[in-house]
């Protein structure tokens, strides 16, 4: 009989926790405010306005030669019943007059710590591949190009903007692609541009 009372004794002890604390003290209860809470801050590295794309004023002689290039393309078409191509140089000859009438709007861009915003479009870091710069019509044009297929290209206008400056902030988050290689139809534009022009500049 004394041995079973001892059993039932020093069961309870037996389920208890090694390692119960002996106090549990008020600071251990509230939680760590600095460690547990997140905070970030997003800085806007660079933002300015600039058009969408580059603009020059174009005068009379550039729509007379457009105008004369474009008739005998079509006569030519013509000739040889291509009235699909025909329809194709009256849309591109309508489409260019319309680019060098129409001003284009001015577009707010915005360089964070997060990424690039394009008026109300926001590409992340991760989602862009890598940028370089281009001079068009005078103006500095900053390409940054993205991963997914769409859009593929951001094209900025830098307008009164320092490229150099730029570059420095770009380059803690994107590679720099100091040489591109021209496209087909990059080179021929500019092979076009150069032998006939349509204006004197």
């Amino acid at each position: 009989m004394p041995t079973a009372k001892k059993t039932t004794e020093k069961a309870p002890e037996k389920f208890l926790p090694k390692d119960l604390p002996k106090e549990i003290t008020a600071a251990s209860q509230t939680p760590n405010t600095e460690q547990n809470s997140y905070s970030h801050d997003v800085k806007t590295f660079l933002a300015w306005t600039g058009p969408g794309r580059p603009f020059r004023k174009r005068g009379k002689q550039f729509f007379l030669t457009a105008i004369l290039i474009a008739l005998l393309v079509e006569i030519i078409l013509f000739l040889f019943s291509q009235y699909l191509l025909m329809l194709v140089v009256v849309s591109l000859v309508f489409l260019s007059f319309v680019m060098a009438i129409v001003a284009p709007r001015d577009f707010h861009y915005r360089i964070s710590s997060e990424g690039i915003t394009v008026e109300d479009h926001s590409y992340l870091w991760i989602e862009l591949y890598d940028f370089y710069f281009k001079k068009r019509e005078n103006i500095d044009i900053l390409h940054v190009r993205t991963k997914a297929l769409l859009p593929g290209e951001l094209t900025m206008t830098l307008g009164e903007i320092d490229r150099e400056h730029v570059k420095s902030i770009l380059l803690a988050y994107l590679p720099y692609r100091e040489v591109v290689k021209a496209t087909f139809m990059e080179k021929s534009g500019d092979w076009l541009a150069r032998n006939f022009p349509l204006e004197k500049t």
